[in-house]
């Protein structure tokens, strides 16, 4: 047993494949909630998931918090870099309002005439303008934080309300229907809500350096608001023309917050701010606004000088956007700062995040990678092993079971896991452990086979035995007068004839063929007749309505055992009193027979039981041996594509036989002659025929008895000799005793056998060279020359004994003449087992010769006759 071809490469039908997917313990029922049943992919997933999801779950929370980090970042960015357009909108808000101031103190000294009116609003249209272009960029800018923390939010929505305030009171400064602190109030409100707005983000806790630079911004813009604040009153003392009473205390409180400011701003700027902001200090605008300012201080008890209006103005104006542009690179500083900041947070929570899923990724490639090849390599041997289990072993033991000749070497494919883990020996184990047993299959099919071969020679021993007492029973046949003897030899040939079919039960119980042959067509009848004769009731079977068919030679031996067992089966399970009926008709290409019998019959399990033996014949068994009949009846239908079947009668059993087209074939040409009749003819026709005597041994044919019922006579006319049946009103009914008639001793007539029904009446002349292999024998009157045996045996030389060699068949022809050569009866074909069987032991005498140191050969006398009773 060597390795087979990849199982992977070979043939396998479809419907076999789907075998595979069939649960190898098909009575348990796989239930999800068992973890043993749990199928290997899935067991290998749940290893693979689980961990994998418990990754997930913790870098989700860490990626989780870098993304909240990053967006929180990034929304304090987007906070920061807005305040570009807060200040803005301060910075024109400062203009508006403190160019309103003036307006107002002008309106009301001048009493609000026309002319005073229309210079105000037209001083002030532009700078409303201004003022509602910047709170539309604020408005764009701020859109796409909408989603951003509600306390910045809040302040958001604070701003524009304190906006459309101004917006509201605008209406009140030309006419000066309003308190001037009343009007400017609400300035103060929309502009302190944009620092408190300026100085809402955040970024969080730990971000120290990020926390001081909004500190800066929001520092120097409180100093510039406080900037603004003094210009103010300054510019509305100067449109006034004098001081109000109040006024030198606010400037004074205003210019002490400027300070605080101011140090608070230097303290949080960077050095970089710091000098910037001493640079802008020496600015020769800066001094100058700061000269004017410094006139409006009181000394040594006098009154502050009142500043020029429009001189004031423009040197504060221009002090006011140094402080702005000032202001903008601060911010400018804090927008980087955080949008660094984020950057960084941003790439961070990317490099973590990416780095969660490389190492994701790597482990589960990793992971799928070793699953694969464990679940691989279980597909493979779960595949083998199904293979093997319903395919390759089942295949394989067909075949053994099939075997005729010798024994098939069968081929053991190797494991399909060539790994050296575990599941790789577990494949290596499981081929071992099909190789023994396909081992184990070989030798019981070989001792199989050796007993099948014993069957085989004992049943040709038995058949040579049996043959040999037919021929020792047709002698005492021939010489026995008294009719109850002559019965009771008459029992005995059929018993001996029952004995020969129960030795070709044995044959195809080994897987044998049968010995008798034909080697032309028959007729359907005839052979019918034969199965008959093959019975020990063969009174009671009455043949009906039998088509002019013939067979094929080489399945009449077959045939007539096949319908022989049926009818012994027939005859055995019905009553003794009734008949069995057997027709043959043709049907389509094909013939169908029916033996029905009234009997016992068969219940509904059994006869299915029955019909599934039929259809398919079982292995030989001891279960076979009990109920041969169907055993054999099973095998002989398959060998010939017949199809047997039983049905149920009313009162009864129905064996239905459909013979295929292939075994019919047009009958024989018929030709006129006479030879000798076959010395085996019936002596009865029906049940309890009388019995027909036979003519004197002068005669010059034998005479023949009468056929079983229902066939009809074969061949010419009857030929001179043969008796004329009884009357049919002359026989009796079953169950009654034969009359017997006094028979002459010279000739006995001999019970019918199955050759020599098919033995014709008439046939063809036998080829040149005698009849040994024919059933019709040589031709009648063919003479063979006697031949006498040789003086000195024919002998191919002396082995190392001393002992001579014999040649081979070349003492044959000394074996020539029948012992009782008066009778000028036609010798019977010989059975070629029996020339075999008689070989055999001619052979084996020569080997007890050889063994007893016998120097001579000893040969029968001219004429005589052989052990096998054959020429």
């Amino acid at each position: 047993m060597g390795a087979g071809p990849d199982p992977a490469r070979s043939g396998v039908s479809n419907h076999r494949r789907r075998r595979f997917d069939v649960r190898v313990v098909p009575h348990r029922r796989r239930s999800p909630l068992r973890l043993r049943d749990w199928r290997m992919g899935t067991k290998l997933a749940t290893v693979l998931v689980i961990p994998s999801v418990a990754f997930l779950v913790l870098a989700g929370v860490q990626t989780q918090g870098l993304v909240g980090r990053t967006t929180e970042l990034s929304d304090f960015a987007r906070q920061v870099g807005i305040g570009r357009q807060i200040t803005d909108v301060v910075h024109q808000l400062q203009q508006e309002r403190d160019r309103t101031a003036g307006e107002l103190a002008e309106l009301r000294r001048s009493g609000g005439g026309g002319a005073a009116r229309d210079a105000a609003i037209a001083a002030l249209k532009p700078l409303q303008s201004s003022t509602d272009a910047a709170v539309q960029e604020l408005r764009r800018a701020a859109g796409p934080l909408a989603d951003a923390d509600a306390a910045w939010q809040v302040a958001y929505s604070a701003a524009l309300e304190a906006y459309d305030q101004v917006v509201y009171i605008r209406a009140a400064v030309p006419p000066a229907v309003l308190a001037s602190d009343t009007i400017l109030s609400n300035y103060h409100r929309a502009v302190s809500a944009l620092l408190n707005l300026l100085a809402q983000p955040s970024p969080g806790e730990g971000r120290r350096a990020l926390n001081e630079a909004v500190l800066r911004y929001v520092q120097l813009a409180r100093v510039k608001e406080l900037s603004s604040r003094v210009r103010a009153e300054l510019y509305v003392a100067a449109r006034a023309g004098r001081y109000g009473v109040e006024d030198q205390v606010e400037l004074t409180d205003l210019r002490a917050q400027q300070l605080t400011a101011l140090g608070a701003f230097r303290v949080a700027a960077t050095t970089e701010q710091i000098r910037r902001y001493d640079a802008v200090s020496v600015d020769p605008a800066f001094t100058a606004a700061a000269k004017l300012e410094e006139q409006s201080l009181s000394s040594g008890g006098a009154e502050p000088k009142v500043l020029p209006a429009p001189q004031w103005w423009a040197a504060s104006e221009q002090r006011q956007e140094l402080l702005r542009q000032l202001e903008a690179s601060v911010v400018d500083d804090a927008v980087g700062r955080a949008d660094e900041a984020s950057a960084s947070q941003l790439r961070t929570t990317l490099l973590v995040a990416g780095g969660i899923v490389a190492v994701l990724l790597v482990a589960l490639l990793i992971s799928v990678l070793v699953g694969r090849t464990i679940a691989r390599s279980m597909r493979l041997l779960r595949g083998q092993a199904l293979r093997i289990a319903q395919i390759e072993l089942p295949d394989a033991l067909e075949r053994l079971r099939q075997v005729t000749g010798g024994v098939p070497e069968i081929e053991v494919p190797a494991a399909v896991v060539r790994s050296l883990d575990e599941v790789g020996e577990l494949a290596e184990a499981f081929v071992a452990v099909h190789r023994s047993a396909v081992s184990v299959a070989v030798e019981q099919a070989t001792m199989r086979r050796n007993v099948n071969l014993m069957f085989v020679n004992l049943a040709r021993r038995s058949q040579v035995l049996v043959e040999r007492q037919l021929e020792l029973l047709d002698g005492l046949e021939r010489e026995e007068s008294d009719p109850d003897q002559l019965e009771n030899l008459f029992k005995l040939d059929h018993l001996a004839a029952r004995m020969r079919r129960n030795d070709e039960s044995l044959l195809v119980l080994a897987g044998s063929e049968s010995t008798r042959r034909w080697n032309r067509p028959v007729a359907l009848g005839a052979v019918l007749l034969a199965a008959s004769a093959e019975i020990e009731q063969y009174q009671r079977v009455r043949h009906e309505q039998v088509a002019d068919l013939h067979v094929v030679g080489h399945v009449i031996g077959d045939l007539v055992h096949l319908f022989a067992e049926l009818l012994e089966n027939a005859t055995t399970f019905s009553r003794p009193d009734t008949a069995v009926l057997v027709t043959a008709r043709p049907e389509g290409h094909g013939a169908v027979v029916e033996i029905v019998d009234r009997g016992l019959g068969m219940g509904p399990a059994a006869l299915a039981e029955a019909n599934e033996v039929l259809a398919t014949p079982p292995a030989a068994d001891v279960a076979a041996s009990e109920r041969m009949g169907l055993f054999v009846v099973s095998h002989l239908a398959a060998r010939h594509a017949v199809v047997v079947r039983l049905h149920s009668a009313p009162d009864g059993l129905v064996a239905r036989v459909r013979i295929p087209a292939p075994l019919l074939t047009p009958a024989p040409p018929m030709v006129e002659l006479d030879p000798p009749v076959s010395p085996r003819m019936l002596t009865t026709t029906l049940t309890n025929l009388p019995r027909v005597t036979a003519p004197l041994a002068d005669d010059p044919a034998p005479v023949a008895g009468g056929r079983p019922p229902g066939v009809a006579a074969q061949g010419p006319a009857r030929p001179p000799g043969v008796a004329v049946p009884p009357d049919p009103a002359e026989q009796p009914v079953a169950g009654r005793r034969p009359r017997s008639v006094t028979v002459p001793r010279p000739g006995r007539p001999v019970p019918v056998r199955a050759e020599d029904v098919l033995t014709p009446a008439a046939g063809p002349a036998a080829p040149a060279g005698g009849g040994w292999w024919s059933r019709q024998g040589p031709a009648a009157g063919a003479a063979t020359p006697d031949a006498a045996p040789p003086t000195v045996p024919v002998t191919g030389g002396v082995n190392e004994r001393g002992l001579p060699v014999r040649v081979p068949m070349a003492q044959l022809a000394a074996v020539t003449q029948p012992a009782r050569p008066q009778e000028p009866a036609p010798r019977h074909d010989p059975d070629p087992e029996a020339v075999g069987g008689m070989l055999t032991r001619l052979y084996s005498g020569v080997r007890r010769a050889e063994a007893e140191e016998t120097t001579e050969i000893f040969l029968p006398p001219a004429g005589g006759r052989t052990e096998g009773g054959h020429q």
